[in-house]
């Protein structure tokens, strides 16, 4: 059984959310539910428009295709939608250099498959400890990686918000896919970085375990952003998995 909750936040600095999700708990083509943070960039509105345009087509896409296979399919969807926004940006110089990142998720059973593009973020919550499933593409973590720089030192780095892959940016994108044996009682959480630069992993656990239900840890987690800075726009869907 699941139990989910999502919200997006403009943020206490922006003037505009560039951030678009999108949850069902209901069976939606061949998945049986899905769920989908995005964050969108881009002068102006662009961002807001790559963003809502990603989600809308991976939705169509998934509506309409024949595909069963979970991971194939969100795969193709993604695609879609980076295709869908690169070709806008190609014929309206006003969405030029647009893009978003994008993480998706669907529950087979007890399994998670996900998928996952930028640095928008998936964790798994299990008896109190938080795991970041989701790698981000990021220059930072790239530094991290080649052991250019401590994991500890990347919080803080100037260059965190510099992403490396991004839907619509380029004329093809290459997503990572991942599958996850859940147990009764874990929490999946996804978020744009509006949430995790401002509230570290640990806070973040503590917020969810602690809370009555997922639309409170949702909400203590958005107010948390703000109270720290919510230098970003902000948004979080938590879902509860019981077996």
């Amino acid at each position: 059984m699941l139990t989910s909750f999502s919200r997006t936040d403009i943020g206490s600095t922006r003037k505009l959310n560039q951030d678009y999700i999108y949850t069902t708990q209901d069976k939606i083509g061949n998945l049986t539910n899905l769920f989908i943070v995005a964050d969108g960039m881009g002068g102006h509105a662009a961002g807001d428009y790559a963003s809502r345009t990603a989600v809308q087509t991976i939705v169509k896409c998934i509506e309409d295709s024949f595909e069963k296979n979970s991971l194939k399919l969100l795969t193709k969807a993604v695609e879609a939608a980076n295709n869908e926004v690169y070709t806008d940006a190609l014929f309206n110089r006003r969405l030029e250099g647009m893009g978003t990142t994008i993480v998706a998720a669907t529950f087979v059973g007890r399994y998670l498959q996900a998928i996952n593009v930028g640095d928008s973020r998936l964790y798994i919550i299990r008896g109190g400890e938080i795991r970041q499933v989701s790698v981000d593409h990021s220059l930072v973590e790239e530094m991290i990686r080649s052991g250019g720089i401590a994991r500890e030192q990347a919080r803080n780095h100037p260059d965190k918000n510099i992403i490396t892959r991004a839907v619509g940016v380029k004329k093809s994108v290459e997503p990572d896919t991942y599958t996850e044996e859940l147990k009764d009682g874990d929490f999946v959480l996804m978020c744009s970085d509006g949430l995790t630069n401002m509230v570290t992993d640990e806070e973040i656990a503590k917020i969810v375990v602690q809370s009555e239900d997922v639309s409170e840890a949702v909400k203590t987690l958005i107010e948390k952003a703000n109270e720290n800075g919510g230098r970003d726009n902000i948004s979080a869907v938590l879902v509860k998995y019981e077996a």
